[in-house]
């Protein structure tokens, strides 16, 4: 008789880790897309606090270098925003992957677990086969003992 294989728990618990990793690394890049959101919506604060001072006349008080200072860090904030946009489409782009992922392991732990439980079910359908076989064959041997008393 046959007892359940080992193979399965362990098969099980390694696509249970697997789902569990990628869980962990979903929140970490979900956790950098937001933090980029808000460091993209920092900078587009900040630029506009230094568009409105151009706008109201502020830059004839501060004087000609002030004033190509103040533009050049614009034209620096502009670059910045840029960049933190790319960053988000990556950041995105590695958080739908990760969510495909997460899913290709849960179906594979799903698996894992109804093999485990296919398996189970066979050697207990030998059992009970057997434990049968043996009352069968008990059964009989007292039917013989009756007859030949």
């Amino acid at each position: 008789m046959r007892q359940a294989r080992n193979c399965w728990p362990a098969l099980v618990k390694k696509a249970s880790d697997e789902v569990t990793q990628t869980q962990t690394e979903l929140a970490a890049a979900m956790a950098r897309v937001d933090q980029l959101n808000a460091s993209h919506q920092r900078l587009c604060r900040l630029y506009d606090e230094y568009r409105l001072k151009e706008q109201q006349g502020q830059t004839e008080v501060m004087g000609m270098q002030a004033s190509m200072n103040q533009r050049q860090f614009m034209a620096q904030l502009l670059n910045l925003q840029h960049r933190v946009v790319l960053d988000i489409s990556k950041a995105e782009a590695q958080v739908t992957q990760l969510r495909k992922k997460r899913q290709l392991a849960e179906m594979e732990l799903q698996k894992m677990r109804a093999l485990e439980e296919q398996d189970l079910k066979a050697v207990q359908r030998e059992v009970n086969q057997y434990e049968q076989r043996q009352m069968d064959a008990l059964g009989v041997r007292q039917f013989n003992m009756r007859a030949q008393n």
